[in-house]
């Protein structure tokens, strides 16, 4: 590709050179992915079987949990097996495809957070409106327009990106396929209109950011109203694993890409993008599970049988 975009692979950036740590890098990434294969299955599991978690929160919760494992197995088993073939080559269809289903959970991903975001301030700031507000009807609806904005938002950029014809190239230097890294291949005149994809996406991140914002000063000023101790306690173990979970996707994709030049170095940036795209799915399970007793009751059933 180093005339044109006709070439059909592109080379992914390997974690290392040597054999033994190619073999490492497979192994670490192996133990994530079955950490968080078993930890969002063993929730989707849950709260499908237990009547009990068959509520709004749970719905949204179950629906998370698809989402993370949609991210994490786009982008880890394709670096695992590059590392366990010592190879670093991915065809332009499968590049295509990991920046297409990237692009579309993780756009849908937080779509979701914002529309959890909503989903509590409900409950704790309008508790006599939430079966009105958030009743089974309201929550499909809003967890289908979370996933169609995911895809919608994937398809434009993707069928953008693959426009533009590539000059500079066919070595993307992160372990996946990204839009800002195959932006760096294309010719210099042609990337203007996904720039002005990216500033829209770009508005609509803030937007839902600001909302979720103001969904927890509300949702803190109500909490802190509560009289009795065990009612603010209560609030906040409704609120704070949601937070946590919201707090590390946006720290890290906002660190990811908007970090100043002078910071970055090809190892950082590997690593950020680890952060982001690796460690959320990962760990999002055990935060939802760490403060709840519910789905702590039934996950030790599930275990159990």
């Amino acid at each position: 590709m180093s005339n044109s975009s006709s070439s059909n692979e592109f080379l992914l950036l390997a974690f290392a050179d040597t054999r033994e740590l190619q073999l490492l890098h497979f192994s670490l990434f192996l133990g994530i992915y079955l950490a968080a294969l078993l930890g969002n299955g063993l929730i989707i599991t849950a709260i499908a079987c237990d009547h009990r978690l068959h509520t709004t929160m749970y719905f949204f919760l179950l629906n998370l949990s698809l989402l993370d494992l949609g991210s994490i197995s786009t982008t880890v088993p394709k670096s695992m097996a590059n590392s366990l073939r010592n190879t670093r080559a991915i065809s332009s269809s499968g590049c295509a495809a990991q920046i297409f289903l990237f692009a579309f959970f993780m756009s849908a991903e937080y779509s979701l957070l914002t529309v959890m975001a909503y989903d509590r301030y409900v409950a704790i700031c309008k508790p006599l409106h939430y079966g009105t507000l958030m009743g089974s009807r309201a929550c499909v609806k809003a967890a289908a327009a979370a996933w169609a904005s995911g895809f919608l938002n994937a398809l434009l950029h993707t069928a953008d990106t693959f426009s533009m014809p590539l000059c500079q190239g066919n070595v993307v230097d992160q372990f996946f396929c990204e839009i800002p890294q195959i932006l760096k291949l294309s010719c210099a005149d042609s990337y203007l209109r996904e720039v002005g994809f990216t500033v829209f996406s770009a508005c609509l991140f803030f937007g839902c950011f600001i909302f979720i914002v103001l969904s927890y000063v509300q949702i803190f000023s109500a909490v802190l109203r509560i009289p009795s101790e065990q009612g603010r306690h209560k609030g906040f173990s409704m609120c704070l694993p949601h937070l946590a979970v919201v707090s590390l996707f946006i720290s890290t994709v906002l660190f990811a890409y908007l970090k100043p030049p002078s910071l970055s170095s090809p190892a950082l940036d590997l690593v950020v993008t680890v952060l982001y795209s690796v460690v959320p799915p990962t760990v999002n399970p055990l935060i939802y599970s760490m403060r709840n007793k519910e789905l702590k009751d039934a996950l030790k059933k599930l275990i159990q049988l």
